[in-house]
């Protein structure tokens, strides 16, 4: 089933930009995937980093939960599903320290977010991670920063 951005808010209650056409068809995608300052991962490329440590799972629910605010109080990033099709669990051990989250969902779930609009994702297990940026400062020398959406 095709899900436009004008359904998917409607269906939740959280709006999205004037700007983001609304007849849009929302892209599901089984492999990476970013949104702003999140990235979402397939599971399996990351498993060697990143454990659940603790099998506390949340189900996501139809209004959706927000996985992280953008900088500065921002904009949400929320996850949407429809019921019992997808949970999420924030206790994880990431070798990185960039994962928010697990992800895992039986049917396609919705990353939402004002600015950027939708994106869909197909079932499977993911990992949600923060983004960052090497940065090169000719006083410290190389290094990362945060994404800041």
């Amino acid at each position: 089933m095709t899900m436009t951005l004008s359904e998917l808010t409607a269906r939740t209650g959280l709006d999205v930009l004037d700007h983001l056409e609304r007849q849009v068809a929302v892209p599901v995608v089984d492999g990476i995937q970013a949104q702003g300052d999140l990235i979402v991962i397939p599971y399996v490329l990351v498993a060697d980093a990143v454990r659940v440590h603790y099998q506390r799972w949340d189900d996501v629910p139809a209004a959706g939960i927000e996985l992280l605010r953008s900088a500065g109080g921002g904009n949400p990033h929320a996850l949407v599903a429809d019921p019992g099709t997808c949970r999420w669990t924030t206790y994880v051990l990431d070798d990185e320290r960039l994962a928010l989250g697990v992800i895992d969902a039986s049917a396609v779930a919705y990353l939402l977010h004002p600015e950027h609009g939708a994106t869909g994702i197909a079932p499977g297990r993911y990992v949600v991670r923060r983004q960052r940026e090497r940065v090169t400062d000719r006083s410290a020398g190389q290094g990362y920063r945060m994404i800041a959406d």
